[in-house]
C-alpha cells in the first residue's frame, strides 16, 4: 500500500476527531459556566440557599430567627410570635422581602400568631413567598453529554487498523514516501490519544456544580446566630412552627360586636 494513501486516510480523520471534540469542549465550558452561574444566583441570597431544605432550616425558619435577632419579633414558650413596637418602624424593616412579608402578616393580627398558623392560614405570606420561590433560577446539574455511538466508534478503530496494518507492511521509497508513512504514524498516534482526550472533552469527572451545591447544606446565617445566642428562642421557633393553632382566636383579629348585640347580650343576662 502506498505511503500517500495510508496519510490521506490518517490525517483528515485525525483532524475530523480533534475538531469535533474542540467543539464538544467548548459546549461543555458553556454548561459548565451557565451552571455555576446559576448556583452562584442562588447562593448569593442565602434565604434563596435553604430555601429547598427540610424544615426547621428552611426560608420561613430562617426568616423567624432574622426578625427575632433583630429585636422585631419574640417567642414564648407556646412559640407564639409577637411584634414589639419596633416592628412599626419603617427604619426597622428587615430589607429582605419574605422578612418582610413574615413581619407584615404578624402585623395584621390583633393577637399573636403561631408561624405554622402564619404559612396555613395567611394568604398574603403564602403569595409573597411563592413568589419569591419562583424568581429562584432552575438549578442545572452538569452531567456528561451522551457517549459517541459504537457505530462511530468501530468506524474509528477499523480505520486505526487498516493504517496501522498498512504502515507495518509499507517499504517507502524517497523522502517523499518516507514524510507521508511518518504524517500517517504520527496520526495515528494522535488517535489513540484522542480517546482520553474527548473523555475529558465530554466533562467526564466535572465536579464544579457538585463542590458547589455542597453550600446549599450550610445554615442560614440566621439560624446558626440565634442558636450561639438564644438556643432556647430558636427551639421556641421550632414549636412555633409546628403548631398551626393558637388557641381560641388562633391569631387571628378578634371579632368585635356591635353595641346593639352586647346590651341584648347584658339585658338577657
Amino acid at each position: 500500500m502506498h505511503a500517500y494513501t495510508l496519510a490521506s486516510v490518517a490525517v483528515p480523520v485525525t483532524a475530523a476527531l480533534y475538531g469535533l471534540t474542540g467543539e464538544l469542549r467548548r459546549r461543555t465550558a458553556a454548561r459548565q459556566r451557565r451552571a455555576l452561574d446559576r448556583w452562584a444566583a442562588v447562593l448569593a441570597d442565602p434565604y434563596q440557599a435553604v430555601m429547598s431544605r427540610w424544615r426547621p432550616y428552611d426560608t420561613p425558619q430562617a426568616a423567624a430567627a432574622c426578625l427575632v435577632l433583630d429585636g422585631l419579633v419574640t417567642v414564648n414558650h407556646r412559640g407564639n410570635l409577637s411584634p414589639r413596637p419596633a416592628a412599626s418602624d419603617p427604619a426597622r424593616v428587615p430589607g429582605h422581602p419574605v422578612p418582610e412579608a413574615l413581619l407584615a402578616a404578624l402585623l395584621r393580627r390583633t393577637a399573636p400568631a403561631t408561624l405554622g398558623s402564619i404559612e396555613e392560614r395567611d394568604a398574603g405570606y403564602a403569595a409573597a413567598l411563592a413568589e419569591f420561590r419562583t424568581a429562584r433560577p432552575a438549578l442545572l446539574k452538569v452531567e456528561e453529554p451522551g457517549r459517541p455511538t459504537m457505530v462511530g466508534l468501530y468506524l474509528v478503530m477499523a480505520e486505526m487498523l487498516f493504517c496501522v496494518f498498512g504502515l507495518m507492511s509499507l517499504r517507502p521509497a524517497g523522502d517523499a514516501a518516507w514524510t507521508a508513512a511518518w504524517a500517517a504514524w504520527t496520526a495515528v498516534i494522535a488517535q489513540v490519544i484522542w480517546f482520553p482526550v474527548h473523555k475529558r472533552a465530554r466533562g467526564a469527572g466535572w465536579t464544579g456544580d457538585a463542590d458547589v451545591a455542597q453550600a446549599v447544606t450550610l445554615t442560614h446565617p440566621a439560624l446558626a446566630m440565634l442558636d450561639a445566642r438564644d438556643p432556647e428562642a430558636l427551639r421556641r421557633l421550632g414549636v412555633s412552627r409546628t403548631r398551626t393553632r393558637r388557641g381560641r382566636n388562633r391569631g387571628r383579629p378578634r371579632r368585635r360586636r356591635a353595641p346593639a348585640e352586647s346590651g341584648e347580650a347584658l339585658s338577657s343576662g
